[in-house]
């Protein structure tokens, strides 16, 4: 039984952050880490102590973690940023709230005793003869310690403490991975044997000059060495203490939203019957009215988590080819349960949720083609934009003309100019983009097209079915992507005050265009009226857009495997990245690493010099056999990673791969492990150096192939819309939902009412007649009754197969856990 571990956080906002600046104000952004490794980093903010970020992220760890922590630093243009504080949170913390934490939090100072990370390996045991008692520790070696020198490395030595006794390893310069193969002997009195002591192994940072630094340490105790005298493993590294200080919130606070999903995968053979519910409830006969296993699922969703239920149907049903059927069955159950066409999907039903996260799932790239050239031009121009009278700052703003001061009707038609020109660029590329549409996306709106014609088919209605698709298709999809493009990956950054504002204009105008028009005039946002005629202007051209969207075989999309959100022929990522020269390691670090454009798809790694290139070298993604960060001090250079390989002969190459930032990192990082996490032949350790001067500049040894000294991450990983379909660990999300809910629906579906209420409203199941003649007594059913019960078998089946694999694991490992 697997192990999936799934950490959502979301950095909403600051408040109250200290000035660092001479200006009074900070620059202020966030760095994300899970156990001392960076995993995100936020835009900076400028010029703002109340920032809003409102980012979010989920990261997929199956070994786990300990925990996650919040840096909010200052940017500085010279020199290095300034610490504000921290947020840490435990493992256990975040998991003791079911629904998550969603708090404000103050921030606490930074102490680097706290800021200790890595593993040590130790051998104990404890000696008993007639001459001597003694302990034996043997300092074998330790890895991904904390950097504390500027090189990004340390000096490290090992402290072995017991009582009034210690002894040190010698000291090994300028590694985080250091290999003593020290044996340390504390000798003790009889007395001491009896106490119930703790042995204390420190590690430390040596340093010429000043004090050395703490980087951690493992307390182990004594009496665990009478049970187990010979005791040997890797311990994880611990803070001294904890010492943070709330400072009482004069570091300022973040509002932050976590959550921990843990969940053990049963093989697959057991998620089956719940699998074939789901199937059986859009591809049986039966009428959409009926109760089946989907709409047992939709009744006992709750509204906070209907967003990741639809997201991981949707990814159930396109794993089983059978995703537009799905949103079929729940679309004309809507439809067919509203009167109102006024209403229709304006609410946060499964079905709107589906549909969204759907167009997300597989129209992600489809998006970035349309709308990012567009979105790059209004950030490189950075118009000062304004129609609302209120909020018109003519300091703000540039001289239009050379006749004087600005006034606000040259900057209000100067804004309608820009505006118009921005709205006809946005529109004029959706229209024109039927063929770059993913067909999927296109048979899905053109099922929807007809479930809405049929049911409001009178001439006043006509309108309907072309607000049904734009609804989703506009105003769900890419006028969000228009006001947030950082939180759509079109943009690295968030936009600025003033091109924040000109992205809220062309989202409100665009929402206009999604809705035909016809609430121009109706709102209280007069100002915006001079849009208005190329708003009615379009609506003609969106139409036709719609019909010609619709116009495709609905047997196209059989011909189109679904059982991966990208197809070997789409490219997941690319873009500009920096390559290592492996023929020139005389080179100095910055002329070594050459720009290249690099495309990753699902069965290549491929790179030219420009995009354009007709040559390209290509990596087999079969071939990959790790993707990892590489240590600052291996090249001098930050947001390095490296892809790992593996001939045919068994041979291991390496290429290392700068990213300009953080997040560019993670993202080609994730992407690469997503794309290779089937691999066979995945490495358990790598060297997070490189091979320079005859030796590893991690480990410090001098074999070119002696085995890695850090443990890879292959399996971590940000989610995203890009992620490979996990049918286990989609239907094990929706058993859990089901869990849940399971006393709601056996309450309504299965137990039968008091005997002197009515029956008018059930079905009889059983009349037949005896082989003597003698008739049955008549059994009446409620309602899917007969679903909910063969539901109910599937969940009780699940939940017993859990707990038997969670008795055979405590039984498999039955073992004392020293150092949790």
């Amino acid at each position: 039984m697997a192990k999936n571990t799934s950490l959502y956080f979301r950095i909403v906002e600051g408040r109250n952050l200290p000035a660092k600046d001479v200006s009074g104000t900070s620059d202020p952004y966030c760095i994300v880490k899970v156990d001392n490794e960076v995993v995100a980093r936020t835009a900076t903010v400028w010029k703002n102590l109340s920032p809003f970020w409102g980012e979010e992220y989920t990261l997929h760890l199956p070994m786990g973690f300990y925990s996650l922590s919040f840096h909010v630093m200052d940017e500085d243009t010279i020199g290095h940023d300034d610490v504000i504080g921290k947020i840490t949170l435990s493992k256990e913390a975040i998991g003791s709230q079911a629904k998550g934490l969603d708090s404000w939090m103050n921030l606490t100072r930074v102490d680097p005793d706290e800021e200790v990370q890595g593993e040590i390996h130790l051998s104990l045991e404890l000696l008993k003869d007639t001459e001597k008692i003694s302990l034996r520790c043997q300092v074998i070696e330790a890895r991904d310690l904390a950097p504390r020198d500027i090189s990004g490395t340390s000096d490290p030595f090992t402290r072995v403490i017991f009582n009034n006794h210690s002894a040190e390893t010698s000291i090994i310069k300028k590694t985080r991975f250091p290999h003593w193969g020290e044996t340390l002997e504390l000798e003790l009195d009889p007395e001491e044997l009896s106490e119930e002591g703790t042995v204390t192994v420190e590690v430390w940072d040596w340093d010429m000059v000043g004090k050395n630094d703490f980087l951690g340490k493992v307390e182990i105790p004594f009496a665990c060495l009478h049970k187990t005298p010979s005791l040997e493993s890797w311990f994880r590294l611990l803070p001294l203490g904890n010492n943070e200080v709330d400072a009482g919130g004069k570091l300022g606070a973040l509002r932050l939203k976590v959550r921990l999903v843990e969940d053990r995968i049963l093989p697959s053979v057991y998620y089956q019957p719940l699998i074939h519910l789901l199937v059986e409830s859009v591809i049986s006969p039966t009428e959409v009215e009926d109760s089946s296993a989907l709409t047992m699922l939709e009744e006992v969703n709750t509204v906070e988590s209907r967003q990741d239920v639809a997201m991981t149907l949707v990814k159930i049903y396109l794993g089983q080819g059978l995703v537009v059927p799905f949103l079929d069955y729940l679309n004309t159950r809507e439809v067919n349960n509203t009167t109102d066409p006024n209403t229709l999907f304006r609410s946060n039903s499964l079905a709107s949720k589906a549909m969204e996260q759907f167009m997300k799932a597989v129209g992600m790239l489809y998006l970035h083609e349309v709308l990012k050239p567009i979105i790059n031009r209004i950030f490189d121009e950075k118009k000062y934009i304004e129609l609302d009278p209120c909020k018109i700052d003519l300091n703000r703003t540039r001289r239009i003309s050379f006749k004087g001061a600005v006034s606000e009707a040259e900057v209000r038609d100067s804004s309608v100019e820009m505006l118009q020109s921005y709205l006809t660029s946005i529109i004029e590329s959706i229209v024109g983009s039927v063929d770059q549409c993913p067909p999927v996306m296109r048979v899905a709106f053109k099922q929807l097209h007809k479930r809405v014609e049929e049911q409001f088919a009178e001439p006043e209605n006509e309108d309907v079915k072309y607000l049904a698709i734009s609804g989703f298709f506009f105003l769900r999809f890419f006028a969000p992507a228009i006001l947030t493009p950082k939180l759509f990956q079109l943009r690295d950054q968030h936009a600025d005050t003033r091109t924040s504002r000109t992205l809220l204009l062309l989202a409100k105008a665009l929402q206009s265009v999604g809705n035909l028009g016809l609430q121009l005039g109706h709102g209280k946002e007069q100002w915006m009226a001079p849009l208005h005629p190329i708003i009615l202007r379009s609506v003609a051209s969106v139409k036709d857009f719609l019909d010609k969207l619709i116009d495709i075989d609905h047997d196209i999309v059989s011909e189109v495997p679904q059982r991966a959100v990208f197809m070997p022929s789409v490219t997941v990522k690319e873009g500009y990245l920096h390559k290592h020269k492996a023929e020139g390691p005389q080179l100095l670090s910055r002329f070594a690493f050459k720009k290249r454009y690099f495309w990753l798809t699902s069965e290549t790694l491929s790179y030219a010099k420009t995009a354009d290139w007709q040559v390209r070298s290509s990596i087999p993604i079969l071939c990959v056999c790790a993707v990892e960060r590489v240590d600052e001090n291996a090249f001098q250079q930050q947001n390095v990673m490296q892809v790992i390989t593996q001939d045919h002969d068994g041979q291991l190459h390496t290429m290392y791969i700068q990213c300009k930032n953080v997040n560019e990192l993670n993202q080609w990082l994730s992407a690469i492990r997503k794309v290779s996490i089937y691999n066979e032949r995945m490495l358990p350790s790598f060297h997070p150096g490189a091979h320079r001067s005859g030796k590893w500049t991690c480990c410090l040894q001098a074999d070119r192939a002696v085995i890695g000294c850090s443990r890879t991450h292959s399996a971590v990983t940000l989610g995203d819309w890009s992620d490979p379909l996990d049918p286990d660990v989609e239907t094990q999300t929706i058993f859990k939902q089901l869990l849940q809910g399971r006393d709601k629906l056996r309450k309504k579906y299965v137990e039968m009412p008091d005997a002197d209420q009515t029956s008018s409203n059930r079905e009889p199941i059983n009349s037949d007649i005896h082989p003597d003649g003698a008739e049955c007594n008549v059994q009446l059913m409620k309602p899917g009754q007969s679903v909910a019960a063969r539901l109910l078998v599937v969940i009780e089946d699940l939940e017993q197969a859990h707990a038997t694999f969670q008795c055979r694991e405590k039984e498999a490992g039955a073992s004392v856990i020293l150092n949790p």
